[in-house]
């Protein structure tokens, strides 16, 4: 049987997670997990849903991600975790979603608007 991909969304960052049994071994983009993301808060930030639901080390995850910045990837990550675990065991579920980790942040950077230097910022009005 093939493996099902699950997407996860942060940003711009897109994350495409493949979950199997195995010993608890994450790659990023055919890298060491450690390597791609070497801040220790992207990293927590991954296994929370392991940790929440109780099976860390019990899967191997295979993940390509591309887009946005290290934290967006990360988030983008986690999202796919959690997805590919609710998809599982369903009774994950109320566990996750009680940390908001099923939840698509919706934030996205404000487009740049004509006469204005950035999104909200104005150029210097003068009278004279």
């Amino acid at each position: 049987m093939a493996d099902k991909i699950y997407v996860g969304r942060r940003k711009t960052a897109v994350a495409r997670v493949i979950l199997r049994n195995g010993s608890g071994v994450i790659t990023v983009n055919n890298q060491e997990f450690e390597k791609f993301f070497p801040q220790l808060l992207s990293r927590e930030d991954i296994l929370l849903p392991f940790k929440v639901t109780e099976t860390a080390g019990k899967f191997d995850v295979k993940v390509n991600v591309k887009g946005g910045g290290t934290t967006g990837q990360a988030q983008a990550v986690r999202l796919g975790i959690a997805r590919a675990l609710i998809e599982l065991n369903p009774d994950y579920r109320p566990a996750l979603k009680a940390l908001g980790l099923l939840t698509r942040d919706p934030r996205m950077v404000e487009r740049k608007k004509y006469g204005q230097p950035k999104a909200r910022k104005r150029f210097q009005f003068s009278k004279r």
